[in-house]
């Protein structure tokens, strides 16, 4: 039986920080996280780097004591509405929990926290290949960005420095 517990990470709480590193090196090490560990750099400083952001903030979830779900955001802005945005940046949910609700719960947070910073909405990105993760972002709501169907669904781009 799971006994799932949902909360807002604490960057200076070691067992948060710890699963909050484990977590994300398990996403990064999938395939769509890009198949590679995180470096010690990122394992190391991640949470104190996080901390040092307003704008960032974590949900995590645990069944009793074993962490099985991790969301990362990103607060930003959007010009248009003139308001805070979140982009929630990564999603992670341990293989033999998915599919048992763990997203949609930490979703459900996520959104709680971004409607009390007062953010007109939700932004993610997610690979046209993780059908999974796909599915549960439509369940609860969320669409392929655009304006105006003429000019199309919007495109993601990175640019490395």
């Amino acid at each position: 039986m799971m006994s799932l517990r949902v909360i807002d990470a604490r960057y200076d709480e070691p067992a948060h920080a710890r699963a909050l590193v484990d977590l994300l090196d398990l996403y990064a090490r999938d395939p769509a996280g890009g198949g590679e560990p995180l470096s010690a750099y990122a394992r190391e400083h991640l949470p104190a780097q996080l901390a040092m952001r307003s704008t960032a903030f974590s949900v995590l979830a645990f069944d009793d004591a074993v962490p099985v779900g991790l969301i990362n955001c990103i607060e930003g802005f959007s010009t248009f509405a003139c308001r805070p945005l979140v982009n929630v940046h990564d999603v992670v949910v341990v293989d033999t929990y998915r599919g048992r609700g763990v997203g949609r719960l930490m979703l459900d947070r996520v959104e709680a926290i971004a409607r009390s910073r007062g953010a007109c909405k939700l932004t993610l990105e997610v690979l046209d290949g993780n059908r999974s993760a796909i599915s549960l972002y439509e369940k609860v709501g969320f669409e392929p960005y655009q304006l105006d169907p003429a000019m199309g669904q919007a495109r993601f781009f990175q640019r490395w420095l």
